[in-house]
C-alpha cells in the first residue's frame, strides 16, 4: 500500500471514529463514561486490525472471531468480552445505518456464554489424532508438533508459549521456566516426548530466519518473529477439523485437558494447580511446601504422554 494510500484510510478512520462519537452521544444519549467505555473497547479491535493490515470498512466475519478469540486466549472475562463484542455490533450498526458498508460482517458473531460451563476436554487419542494431523511435509510440520507436545505436557497458557524463550528451557533437568500472569515465574515440568518435539524443531529453527530481537524466543513464524496467540488458535482449529473432531476447542483446550489427565491419573492436586500457575497458591510460599523433585514425579508418573512413550 503506497504511503499516500496509508495517509487517506487513516483520515477516513478517523472521521469514521468522530462520527461514531456523534452517534453515541447525541443519538444515544450515553452518558461520558458509558461512552468512553464503548470507544475503550473499539480501540481494541481498531489496534488488532491494524496489527494485522486490515481496512476497517473490509472486515469480515473471520477477521471479528479472530480478534474475539483473541480476546479469550488472553484471559479476559467472559462478562468482559460479551460487553466489548456488544460495543462491536453497534459499531458495526452504525457504519450500516451511515452508509460506510451494505453487509454487516458482526451479524452471525457470537459472544461467550456467560455463567459456569464446564472446559471442553479433549482425550488422549483426540490429543493424538489432533498432533497426526499435522503435515510433516511442510516447512512448518515439527514446529507446529513441538506446539502442541508443549501445550499438553506442560499445560502452558497460549500467551506463556508464545513468549517462551530458548533461555528458558532446562532440558537437562526435565523443566522450563515459565512467565505466568503478573510477572510470576514457575518451572513447570515437562516430559521427555516434547523436549523431543522441540529439539527437532530446534534444527529446523536455527537455520531459518530470525528477526533481530527474537533470537531467543523458541517458537517462530515463518517472517522470523515469535508465534502469535491467533495463530495458534488457528492451527488448532484447522488440525481438530483435519483429524474429524467436532468438539470447540482451542489452545485453552490442551491446558484443561493436561489438568484433567493428570487429576483423572492420581496426581496430586495442589501439585497440578502449581503447575498450572493459578493465582491462588502460585507464591514463593506454595513453593516451599511443594519443592521441584515432588513436582517432576507428579507429571512423570501420572501424565499420559509419559506414562505412553516412557523409556521413548
Amino acid at each position: 500500500m503506497r504511503l499516500d494510500e496509508k495517509t487517506q484510510n487513516k483520515e477516513q478512520e478517523a472521521l469514521i471514529i468522530r462520527k461514531y462519537q456523534q452517534y453515541l452521544k447525541l443519538e444515544k444519549a450515553l452518558s461520558s463514561n458509558t461512552l468512553d467505555a464503548y470507544l475503550t473497547d473499539l480501540s481494541k479491535l481498531l489496534n488488532f486490525l491494524k496489527t494485522e493490515n486490515i481496512d476497517i470498512l473490509k472486515v469480515t466475519l473471520d477477521d471479528l472471531q479472530n480478534f474475539s478469540a483473541g480476546l479469550h486466549d488472553i484471559g479476559i472475562h467472559p462478562r468482559s468480552q460479551a460487553r466489548i463484542i456488544s460495543g462491536i455490533k453497534s459499531f458495526f450498526h452504525f457504519l450500516i445505518m451511515a452508509d460506510y458498508i451494505e453487509a454487516d460482517p458482526s451479524e452471525l458473531l457470537e459472544g461467550p456464554k456467560i455463567g459456569f460451563k464446564i472446559p471442553e476436554v479433549l482425550t488422549v487419542e483426540e490429543i493424538d489424532a489432533i498432533i497426526a494431523a499435522v503435515d510433516m511435509t511442510q516447512k512448518e510440520g515439527q514446529r507446529n508438533r513441538a506446539i502442541l507436545e508443549t501445550l499438553y505436557s506442560c499445560g502452558l497458557r497460549v500467551s506463556e508459549l508464545c513468549n517462551l524463550k530458548l533461555s528458558d528451557l532446562y532440558f537437562d533437568e526435565g523443566f522450563i521456566k515459565v512467565d505466568g500472569k503478573g510477572g510470576k515465574q514457575r518451572l513447570v515440568p515437562i516430559s521427555p516426548r516434547a523436549i523431543k518435539e522441540i529439539k527437532y524443531w530446534l534444527l529446523d529453527r536455527n537455520i531459518g530466519k530470525i528477526k533481530k530481537g527474537f533470537e531467543d524466543y523458541v517458537f517462530l513464524a515463518r517472517w522470523g518473529n515469535n508465534i502469535s496467540r491467533i495463530m495458534i488458535f488457528h492451527l488448532i482449529k484447522e488440525l481438530a477439523k483435519t483429524a474429524n473432531i467436532t468438539k470447540n476447542i482451542s489452545p485453552h483446550t490442551f491446558r484443561h485437558s493436561f489438568a484433567t489427565h493428570l487429576l483423572e491419573g492420581g496426581a496430586n492436586l495442589r501439585a497440578i494447580q502449581c503447575m498450572l500457575g493459578h493465582e491462588s497458591i502460585a507464591t514463593t510460599e506454595i513453593y516451599t511446601h511443594i519443592d521441584r523433585n515432588m513436582l517432576r514425579k507428579e507429571i512423570i508418573e501420572h501424565h499420559p504422554r509419559n506414562i505412553k512413550y516412557r523409556g521413548t
